[in-house]
């Protein structure tokens, strides 16, 4: 008897994103996996990023709006909405290539025991014209103590499929607007759960200049913040002692880079 389908949902959170949304969808549009949901979370734009996502004519698409609060109480609103046996996200700026879904989803068909597929991201310009680099995932197994060393083996981005369960809270921390996803993940694979990865392209990023993760001062935040979620989560010394030295490490260097040398000192010292 042929396997039905299971169902993925894909979710989509977008503020002022008429540049590039269009695309975004329409690469969901192109799957060549049939059965799946798009959930486009509007955080309360203000330019014609409404008109894009409502001129799509598809009953697999679904549209919410919202006051803006950032992208995790934008994504949290996908979490409670969505239908999926599986999720994952893709922001408003990038895009899938065709393979994207099936590719993830028949690696969970042939592991039960998966919770999490990953996949290759291609980086471009911000025009997505140009490839600028290529991450590849290396790791295998349950990823907490991965994520936590920050290796940038399991993680590059919100770049998972995730199979739902029946048991577990999907909730971002709303008030996070850097490293959310990175927290999401660890949370997640608090409680168990095997990593594995696909060889094909997952994802198209796209290296925009006003991208989150260009504004350090909100990067340092995030990262203060993950270290104390993290302290909770673990009582692995050792663990939360890396963690801590190695995000210090990061914004050292980030800082030096842009010649912000005092901001530099300060996170070592502090």
């Amino acid at each position: 008897m042929a396997r039905i389908p299971s169902l993925v949902s894909i979710i989509t959170p977008f503020f002022n994103a008429e540049q590039y949304l269009h695309e975004a969808v329409e690469s969901v549009v192109s799957q060549s996996y049939a059965n799946w949901e798009l959930l486009l979370i509007n955080d309360g734009s203000t330019d014609r990023s409404a008109a894009v996502a409502k001129s799509f004519k598809n009953f697999r698409i679904r549209y919410f709006e919202k006051p803006n609060g950032g992208v995790s109480s934008a994504r949290n609103i996908g979490l409670k909405k969505m239908r999926g046996d599986y999720f994952c996200f893709l922001d408003a700026d990038d895009t899938m290539p065709p393979q994207s879904l099936e590719s993830r989803i028949k690696l969970f068909y042939q592991n039960p025991n998966l919770e999490f597929v990953d996949g290759v991201v291609n980086g471009f310009d911000s025009e997505m014209n140009r490839l600028k680099h290529t991450w590849c995932p290396k790791f295998v197994g349950n990823p907490l103590a991965d994520l936590i060393r920050l290796s940038g083996n399991s993680f590059f981005g919100p770049t998972w499929m995730i199979k739902k369960l029946n048991n577990r809270s999907y909730w971002f921390k709303p008030e996070l607007t850097h490293g959310e996803d990175l927290l999401f993940y660890i949370q997640l694979a608090s409680h168990g759960g095997e990593y594995n990865y696909t060889r094909e392209v997952v994802l198209n990023y796209r290296d925009n200049p006003q991208s989150a993760m260009k504004n350090l001062v909100g990067l340092e935040r995030g990262y203060r913040r993950l270290d104390v979620e993290i302290s909770k989560l673990t009582s692995n010394v050792y663990s939360k002692i890396f963690f801590s030295l190695k995000w210090r490490k990061i914004m050292f260097l980030s800082y030096l880079h842009t010649k912000k040398y005092r901001s530099a000192f300060r996170v070592v010292y502090s």
